[in-house]
């Protein structure tokens, strides 16, 4: 049940994050300027949490008590820690957005592999994720990376934006792969530290709570920025007309969505560093797509900076296998000396 859940939640989230940034850079080159708009709709679609996590209660309440099923099981202590990492995440989100309103899609995705780098780092930090040779040459190896396709930052820059903009999209990128990359570990403290099982159901109630403190903190930039007031002029004046725009924005929050869903699930079923290794190993699809949609450029440095991801990649998940393989049998003494427990069952 728990590999299965695992499995799913890739699913999701391999939806999320290719399917986000074309969504999101589909936005802007076709008309697109509120940046703020972009990150509001990165997690204004929380309430379809709202669904499953009904479905929770729904199956809770054949399976438990009456007295003891509630419609919601997160605890005041929680729902703060879910609240701080949800105006986080509102950053992380305005600031992504700023990157790929500058950025082809494409070199977004190459920075974003960096992300790995720092989830590694936090969580070695925060939840004393332990390093092993393989795991520290795939950190070295995707840090190459990004160094590589900073060499020449101006060579796929789009027409009509400055020198100074584009930089300040890269460097912004950076930004955004550097702070999801202490979220994810954060997310992780935060359930060690919940002092309440950590059911399924849980996971989707914090979920929810986070998107919506982001997304109240993009709304109040909306509100600053006077996005509710530009936005129909701006859907009138889109290139690709006006309904395509609502769409755009609608099918933008429902993909997103995968993607934050899919991200805590598979924290929930494994560790952060594991998510992080997934939203990096999705990089060469996301930039299959960008280059076959938006027929972005794929000069060399760009086709280095893969090659050393993929290296990355490959280096932890041999790393990954050989460990196992080492503690499988330590696993096996181990549970040979201890009396038979029942197996672990995932809850919603």
């Amino acid at each position: 049940m728990g590999k299965l859940l695992l499995v799913i939640n890739c699913f999701i989230l391999a939806i999320g994050h290719c399917g986000g940034p074309l969504m999101m850079r589909l936005y802007f080159i076709h008309g697109g300027k509120r940046v703020w708009f972009s990150s509001w709709l990165e997690t204004g679609g929380w309430p379809i949490i709202l669904f499953p996590i009904a479905c929770a209660y729904l199956h809770r309440s054949r399976t438990q008590p009456s007295a003891e099923n509630k419609l919601f099981l997160m605890k005041p202590r929680l729902f703060i820690a879910a609240a701080v990492i949800g105006i986080l995440t509102g950053v992380d989100d305005y600031i992504y957005a700023y990157g790929v309103a500058r950025l082809p899609v494409s070199t977004v995705a190459l920075i974003i592999a960096s992300q790995l780098v720092f989830t590694a780092v936090f969580a070695f930090v925060l939840v004393k994720q332990k390093f092993t040779s393989y795991s520290i040459n795939a950190v070295f190896l995707l840090t190459m990376g990004a160094g590589v396709l900073g060499l020449n930052t101006s060579s796929d820059r789009p027409k009509n934006e400055s020198y100074r903009e584009y930089v300040l999209g890269f460097v912004m990128t950076v930004g955004a792969a550097a702070l999801y990359g202490f979220i994810l570990p954060l997310v992780e403290l935060t359930y060690k530290k919940a002092k309440q099982e950590i059911s399924y159901g849980l996971v989707l109630e914090i979920q929810a709570v986070m998107c919506l403190f982001a997304t109240a903190f993009s709304t109040i930039g909306m509100l600053v920025n006077n996005d509710f007031k530009v936005i129909p002029k701006e859907a009138r004046e889109f290139v690709l007309g006006e309904t395509k725009y609502y769409t755009i924005a609608i099918m933008s929050a429902i993909v997103w969505q995968c993607f934050y869903l899919g991200v805590i699930g598979i924290i929930f079923c494994s560790s952060s560093l594991v998510s992080g290794i997934v939203i990096a190993v999705l990089l060469p699809v996301t930039e299959i797509l960008a280059v076959i949609f938006y027929k972005e450029s794929f000069h060399a440095e760009k086709g280095v900076a893969l090659a050393l991801s993929l290296w990355g990649f490959l280096s932890y998940f041999c790393g990954e296998i050989k460990q196992s393989k080492i503690n499988k049998p330590a696993l096996h003494l181990l549970q040979s000396e201890m009396p038979s427990v029942p197996n672990c069952q995932i809850s919603v």
